[in-house]
C-alpha cells in the first residue's frame, strides 16, 4: 500500500492505495466523486476523463500514485465554470445527450476543445470529440451544442474569426508508471487551495464563513503548561502526539506525512479508521495544519478531515495557550451520528483528554516507552458528556427559581 495526496476539485486527499490503483478508482473509491465514469477501462471511450494539472487524461489508465501532488478536477469540479454552465444548456437545448453516462467525459472534452479551439468549426470538432465515444445520440446534438458554444463565447469575447492565441495548458503527467516515491516524498506540500482554513499573514487562524455542506466545524481553546517553543516541537513528535490520543495508533510517519488507525468503540461498534494525513508546519508563526482521510472496513464508513492549529503565549498566566479548528465529514453507516451536536461535544471531550495526556507526558520527561494507547470508549465519553448536560440543566432551573423569589 502505497499514500497518495492530491488535490480533487480544490481539496486535498489523502488515502492508502494499491500501487496499481488507477485514477479513477481512486476519485469513485476513496473520494467518491461517481461523476467519472467507467466505460471500457482501456483508455478508448473516454467515458473517465478529467483534468489534470488543467489537461484532459483518460483516468483509467492512469495511476493515482502519478498524480501525487497534482490538481485533479472531475465534472463535480465544474459547478461555477461560465463555459460549463453554457455547455449544460447547449446540450439540453440540442438533445445531445440520452444515457448520460459519456457526458462527463464529454463535457470535459468539449470545454477543452473550446478554450483551446476558439475558432474550432464543425470539421474540427468532429476531429477533437472522436475519442469520446457515444452509443445514443449519434453524435450530431453533441456535434451543434459545442460549436453553438464556441459561437456564444466567440460573441462575448468580441473575437475576430481567427480569435487570439490558443490557450497555453500546463503538462499533464508524463507516464502512467509510479514516480519516484521517496524523492515525491521530499518535494514541498501544495498550498492548501482555496476553502480550506489556512493562516493569514498576521498569523492568525484564518476562519471560513460557514462549513462546507456535508461538513461538521467545531473549534476549541486549551493550555499546556509548559513554553511555547516546547510545546511547538512537541507537536511535531508524531509518536508522542499519538501516544497522547484516545484510541490513536501510529503505523509510519516522517515530517510531512503521517499513516495510523483510530479505533472507536460505540456501543456494539467497533471501528477502526485506518488512514494517513498530510502535515504542514509554519515556523514563524508556530501553526499548522492537517489533513487527512480514512476508511474502516467493518462499517463501509469514510471519513476526511482538517485540523488546524496555532501555539502562543497563555495570555492570562504561565503556558502556551493552543487553538484548535476542526472540520470534518463522514460518510456510511457512522454518518448520521457524526452529525449531532453530542457528536461535537464528544469531540471536545476528545480534545480535552488529548491535552490532559500531553499535559501529564511534558510535565515527566522521564516517562517510560510510549505504549499503544486503548481504544476511543466513545460510550464513556457520551455518558459524561450527557451527565454534564443533566447537571447543567438542573443548576439552570435551580437558578431560575432563585431568581422567581
Amino acid at each position: 500500500m502505497i499514500t497518495v495526496s492530491i488535490i480533487v476539485n480544490n481539496e486535498l486527499v489523502s488515502a492508502e492505495v494499491e500501487p496499481r490503483t488507477h485514477l479513477a478508482d481512486f476519485l469513485r473509491e476513496h473520494v467518491r466523486v461517481t461523476g467519472t465514469h467507467l466505460g471500457c477501462e482501456h483508455g478508448v471511450c473516454g467515458s473517465c476523463t478529467v483534468l489534470v494539472n488543467g489537461v484532459p487524461i483518460r483516468s483509467c489508465i492512469t495511476l493515482a500514485v502519478a498524480c501525487e501532488g497534482l490538481e485533479v478536477r472531475s465534472i463535480e469540479g465544474f459547478d461555477v465554470d461560465s463555459v460549463m454552465e453554457s455547455l449544460r444548456a447547449a446540450f439540453s437545448r440540442e438533445h445531445a445527450l440520452q444515457c448520460g453516462f459519456c457526458t462527463p467525459g464529454m463535457l470535459i472534452a468539449a470545454r477543452d476543445i473550446i478554450l483551446r479551439l476558439p475558432d474550432a468549426d464543425e470539421a474540427r470538432i468532429r476531429r477533437e470529440l472522436a475519442g469520446n465515444l457515444c452509443r445514443c445520440t449519434g453524435y450530431l446534438g453533441i456535434i451543434k451544442a459545442v460549436h453553438s458554444v464556441v459561437r456564444e463565447q466567440a460573441k462575448l469575447k468580441g473575437m475576430v474569426a481567427a480569435g487570439p492565441a490558443p490557450v497555453k495548458r500546463a503538462a499533464a503527467p508524463a507516464t502512467v508508471f509510479p514516480p519516484n516515491l521517496d524523492q515525491a516524498r521530499q518535494d514541498p506540500i501544495p498550498a492548501a487551495p482555496a476553502g480550506l482554513v489556512r493562516a493569514n499573514e498576521a498569523g492568525e487562524p484564518a476562519t471560513p464563513s460557514q462549513s462546507k455542506q456535508g461538513w461538521t466545524r467545531f473549534e476549541e481553546k486549551f493550555v499546556i503548561h509548559r513554553p511555547t517553543t516546547e510545546v511547538w516541537e512537541a507537536l511535531a513528535n508524531f509518536p508522542v502526539i499519538a501516544s497522547c490520543l484516545p484510541g490513536a495508533e501510529l503505523i509510519e510517519h516522517d515530517q510531512q506525512h503521517v499513516k495510523g488507525r483510530m479505533t472507536v468503540r460505540l456501543g456494539p461498534i467497533n471501528a477502526a479508521f485506518s488512514g494517513s494525513a498530510v502535515i504542514t508546519r509554519d515556523e514563524t508563526t508556530m501553526s499548522g495544519s492537517v489533513r487527512g482521510a480514512g476508511t474502516d472496513d467493518g462499517s463501509k464508513s469514510r471519513t476526511k478531515a482538517v485540523a488546524t492549529y496555532r501555539a502562543v503565549a497563555n495570555p492570562s498566566g504561565p503556558g502556551t495557550c493552543i487553538s484548535l479548528e476542526v472540520e470534518y465529514n463522514l460518510q456510511g453507516p457512522l454518518a448520521q451520528f457524526s452529525r449531532s451536536e453530542l457528536a461535537q461535544e464528544l469531540g471536545r471531550r476528545l480534545i480535552g483528554e488529548f491535552a490532559s495526556n500531553l499535559n501529564g507526558r511534558l510535565q515527566d520527561p522521564h516517562m517510560g516507552a510510549l505504549g499503544k494507547p486503548a481504544a476511543l470508549n466513545a460510550n464513556a465519553l457520551i455518558w459524561a458528556t450527557l451527565t454534564q448536560r443533566v447537571k447543567r440543566f438542573f443548576s439552570r432551573m435551580a437558578g431560575g427559581r432563585e431568581g422567581s423569589h
